[in-house]
Parts: structure tokens; sequence; C-alpha cells
């Protein structure tokens, strides 16, 4: 390319320059990359990609290798009011009836983010798109004072128009809305359809607007978060997005499968304070909006923590919570997941724990909407198996749901997959669960998804079509960079 250049302009030590300026920047960047200590299969990835595909590789490394750990999203003094605020109403965060690994997984939570543990929730799942839906639409519709939302897709269809209407209606009785939306995740919708929230007076930003020159700069990092918060009262968190197909599947699936929660108690405060500090990474003032904890019956006793991650973060929070539950694990370990592209410590981790006869199952969808994804995750497949790790493919339709259960105490809610992007590059909030009642609901889910599902026995594995191995094997050279 670049002597077909020179030679155009009739000058041939043109090509040596660009030449050389480009091996420089090639080899700058290698530089930074071994440089920035990363994890090391991560780094040999971008490496390879670099040295095999030295014009393509620049370009994926401009956009998508870049590293923001250590930006800091919010402001200490910020921080401190918002998490002072989080502590108004304490109900005394007695962790005196939680097992000992239970106490241990909560203190490391606390430690990585400052996630305080709030004991006295109540909590409903939902495994419905349209009943979640449902309900969200009525408490919005019962709201008085504001209403707090953010989510990675808000679709330009019969679903999104529902809430924008529910939304400005509110707005004009006065509520206070202020909306997030993802960017990319929102892509296709319409400028128009946030242009008229914005008309009726609701403050609807979008996270990290990706536009030029800044376009490599801001792509790879997303808002994938799910959050809710209605007059400081009710909250949502999970993994269902705004869309038709959350609902009956979309075009390409029969059914789509996902979990949500619709939660009260002191446990809003957490999710309200993980929304303020998003609103202030957008350079919005500090959100007002404190936490309202209404009475609640004797049933609700369940203790609950929120913890955020994200690019920005010193660690990788939610995938080290992860690490710790796993490794303390007695009895089980269930899991769901979209994609599953697990970090090496993870998958050392989830190995060791059923070859020390723990029951590790992990279900994943036979399709899933990406089909590069699918192949990069049936890649971990066979190793799990060897270590005797059960492995379910969901059959009815997109299982989108990102769960985790562990033994018979806690478990986990949220917008984190089990993957390198979710870990590494997303910022996520996953609700994470203390209590043996919730715990058996969970496991009851668990279970009556395994009757949709086909388990992969390993016999049959190995007869898996030589193609399918191969660009199993290739996409999984990738999996730290998809």
């Amino acid at each position: 390319m670049f002597e077909t250049l020179a030679t155009y302009l009739g000058y041939g030590w043109m090509y040596y320059i660009l030449v050389s300026v480009y091996a420089f920047t090639v080899v700058a960047i290698v530089g930074v990359i071994i440089s920035e200590n990363r994890n090391p299969v991560k780094s040999l990835a971008w490496v390879t990609v670099l040295l095999l595909l030295p014009l393509a590789g620049l370009v994926l490394y401009l956009f998508f290798g870049r590293n923001i750990k250590n930006t800091r999203m919010i402001s200490r003094r910020n921080r401190r009011r918002l998490k002072k605020r989080e502590l108004r109403h304490p109900r005394g965060a007695r962790t005196d009836g939680l097992a000992a690994e239970s106490r241990q997984t909560l203190r490391l939570g606390h430690s990585l983010t400052g996630a305080p543990f709030h004991p006295g929730n109540s909590i409903e799942v939902f495994t419905s798109g349209a009943e979640k839906l449902e309900a969200l639409k009525s408490d919005l519709r019962a709201a008085r004072k504001s209403i707090c939302i953010q989510y990675y897709i808000i679709a330009d269809d019969d679903t999104g128009h529902e809430l924008r209407d529910i939304l400005i209606e509110r707005a004009r009785a006065g509520v206070d809305v202020k909306l997030i939306y993802d960017h990319v995740g929102s892509w296709t919708t319409r400028s128009s359809f946030f242009k008229e929230m914005r008309r009726a007076g609701i403050k609807a930003y979008p996270f990290f607007k990706v536009t030029f020159p800044q376009l490599g700069t801001k792509l790879n990092w997303r808002n994938h978060r799910k959050i809710c918060v209605i007059d400081g009262a009710v909250g949502y968190i999970g993994g269902m997005n705004i869309a038709r197909r959350y609902i009956d599947g979309g075009k390409k699936f029969p059914a789509w499968r996902d979990t949500h929660a619709r939660v009260q108690g002191p446990i809003v405060a957490s999710l309200l304070r993980a929304f303020a500090v998003d609103w202030a990474f957008m350079g919005q003032p500090l959100i007002d909006d404190v936490a309202q904890i209404p009475d609640l019956p004797d049933t609700a006793d369940v203790g609950m923590q929120v913890l955020t991650s994200g690019p920005t973060s010193q660690w990788s929070d939610i995938e080290l919570v992860f690490h710790k539950a796993i490794a303390s694990a007695k009895e089980r370990i269930y899991i769901q997941t979209p994609y599953f592209l697990p970090t090496d410590s993870l998958l050392k981790s989830l190995q060791a724990a059923a070859l020390s006869h723990v029951d590790v199952r992990v279900m994943i969808p036979r399709r899933s909407d990406s089909a590069m994804l699918t192949y990069a995750s049936e890649s971990y497949v066979a190793e799990c198996l060897r270590a005797g790790i059960k492995f379910y493919q969901y059959t009815a339709g997109m299982l989108h749901s990102k769960t985790m259960v562990v033994d018979g105490e806690m478990c986990s809610i949220g917008s984190c997959n089990f993957d390198f992007r979710s870990f590494e590059h997303n910022f996520e909030a996953n609700l994470f669960i203390y209590s043996p009642r919730i715990n058996a609901r969970m496991t009851e889910i668990f279970r009556a998804d395994i009757a949709q599902c086909h388990r992969i026995e390993p016999a049959e594995w190995r007869r898996r079509p030589l193609a399918r191995k191969a660009m199993q094997s290739l996409l999984r050279l990738l999996s730290p960079i998809l």
C-alpha cells in the first residue's frame, strides 16, 4: 500500500519513511502493551494480532485495546457524600447469621468497591420479560418524585415507545426523570426518539457518546448496567433491556430467557448510588435523591450487596468476588450466562471446584445472538467436561440470563456475563443476595431450566465436526479481546 502510494507520487524516499514510521508505531504499541503488565494471555493476543495483521491490528488496537484503568469516575468528595447518603438509614448491617464463607465474600466486595451489606430487603425475581416489564411500567406510572433509569439498550420499537411515553407523561406531571442510555447499545434507536424525551423535560443523556474524532477513545467501553430507581423506594436490576425481543424472542428466537429483580428496602440506596456515580461521570451535577425506606413486612429479611465494576476500576471487582465465591463453594455452583469466555484463573477455579466434587453446572444457549461468541464459548467445553463440570445448552430460545448460585445461601443476579468483556471492558452491576430462601428459589429456577436444555456428554462432544472444532479453536485465540 505504502509502495504504491509512493510510486504514484513519484517519491521513492517516501516509501521508506512511511514504512519506518509505521514499523516504529507498531513496535511502540507492542512495547506499551508489554509495559502495562496486563494479563499475559490478553497481551499475547494483541501482540499476535499486531504482528500477523499489522494494519488491521493497529486500527483494532486503537479502538479496542487501550487501557483506562484508574480513571476517576467521580471526585473523592462527591463519593464520600454519596456513601454518607447511602448509609443514612442503616438497619444495623449485622452478618452474624450468615455462613463464614458469605461473610468473607461480603468483606471482599466492601474492600473492592466500598459497597455495604444491607439486610432487611424484599425481592421479586422475574424470569419473564413480559412480567418484568408490566411490573416496571406499573411502578413508573406510580412515580411521584423521581425516576432514575439506565439501560444498555432502549429499542425504537413498541416496547421502547411505551416506556418513552410513560416517562414523558411522568415528566410532564412534575416528576424529575433522569435517563442514561448506552450510545452504542442503543445505536439503532433514532436520535428523534430521545429528542422527544428531552423536549418533554426528561434529562436523557448517552453514556460515552461515540463521535469523531474521539471514536477510538470511547467505542470499546460500554455501560452494560440495567438499573432503575423510582421515588428512591423501588429498584430494578438484572439482565433485561428495553426491547420487544425480551418479551417474545424477536425475529431470531422463539423465546428470550432472562433474569431480573425488583427490590425494596435499604438496598435501593446502593442502586441509587451506582446511578449517581454514572450520572456524575457524564458531567452532570451530583443528584440529590435519597433512598426512602418504606415499611416492609416481616418477610423482608433478605441481605444484599450491590457491586459495580468497570474498566476504570483498579481491580476487576465482580470477577474477584466470583473467584471468592467459587473457591469457597462446598456443595454446588450453578452458572447461567449467554457467553462463557472465562479468564484463565476463573476457568481453573471452576475446574478445581469440580475436581473437589463440588457440583458445578454451566448453562449456555445452544445458539446465541452472536455466532462468533457461540463458537468461542464452545471452545472451553471440552476441558470443563474433563474436570467433571456439567454443561447444558438451552434449546428453548436465547438464554440471556446472568446468574450464579453457590451452595445454600449466596446467589447473584445482574448484567455481568461470564466473559472477558464484562469483566474488563464493560461497566456492570450485579446484585449479590445472601438468603437461604432466595438461594432455594434460584436453585429451583436453574433446575427448571435444565428441563429445556441438552446436556453435553463427553463422548458426544468429541464427535463434533472437525470444521466446528477448528472454528472454535480459532475464535478462542481472540476470546480475550472479543
